[in-house]
């Protein structure tokens, strides 16, 4: 069961009623509107646009833009019309869900020929950015359920998302993203190479474990002897695409 709170407690430094208020409006709107809709996965359609909106709210985006994220496919999918949404969320918001919904039109057509994919995120981008970001956010989590898509399909999908969003992430400085993107992707644009990487990681845990807790130890060492305050030092094995980039 959802619950637009859940939404509300990823927003970091909290909202104002305001917000919350027009968060929980698009939450039952969205919900009403996919009413009885499913997912390949057998499960709610709102569930997407729900998840969608927690990635926004984790990515520390405004209320207006997580309405959007909650609303992004209720124009495309559903009976609800624009003048509706516009009468209760107004025309900000019905512009960004707008926005969403051409971008959905854009289809990969191989490394070669993505030159009028680029073409149509930068040109939302300088309309309005956040367009762009749902658009991620919606992405992220169709890369999270890809399992239940058709394999031709999954291939699609995940090397367009490798090559097209990953990069534009990254040059909008959302690294975080862009490794989130590139890791649920790996597996099926390069499911053989997935493999491999996996193996050697299993194989290896342990050592690189080992590695990173000694450097850990050393710099802490290091900074105490130097009276450096820290909080904590924390470290990572790199992903498993940015690892198979590497071999």
């Amino acid at each position: 069961m959802t619950d637009y709170k859940e939404i509300i407690k990823l927003i970091e430094g909290g909202v104002s009623k305001n917000d919350e208020t027009l968060i929980e409006k698009a939450y039952h709107f969205a919900m009403r509107a996919h009413e009885g809709q499913k997912r390949m996965s057998g499960e709610p359609y709102f569930i997407h646009v729900f998840e969608t909106a927690k990635i926004l709210a984790r990515l520390g985006m405004d209320a207006k833009t997580i309405s959007a994220g909650l609303m992004h496919d209720v124009l495309e999918d559903t009976e609800i019309t624009e003048e509706e949404m516009q009468k209760e969320f107004g025309e900000e918001i019905v512009f960004l869900v707008k926005g969403v919904t051409k971008l959905g039109t854009l289809k990969y057509r191989g490394h070669d020929r993505h030159v009028e994919s680029l073409r149509k995120f930068f040109v939302a981008m300088a309309n309005d950015l956040r367009v762009v970001i749902i658009k991620f956010a919606d992405r992220l989590h169709n890369l999270r359920t890809l399992e239940h898509v058709r394999e031709d399909k999954r291939e699609r999908i995940a090397l367009e998302s490798i090559q097209i969003y990953a990069p534009l992430a990254n040059r909008l400085g959302m690294g975080k993203l862009k490794s989130e993107i590139e890791e649920e992707a790996f597996p099926y644009a390069y499911p053989k190479e997935y493999k491999k990487v996996n193996d050697l990681l299993e194989e290896r845990k342990e050592e690189y474990h080992e590695n990173l807790e000694q450097i850990k130890n050393e710099l802490e060492k290091d900074l105490k002897e130097n009276n450096i305050t820290f909080n904590e030092i924390s470290y990572r094995v790199k992903t498993k695409y940015s690892l198979w980039k590497k071999l």
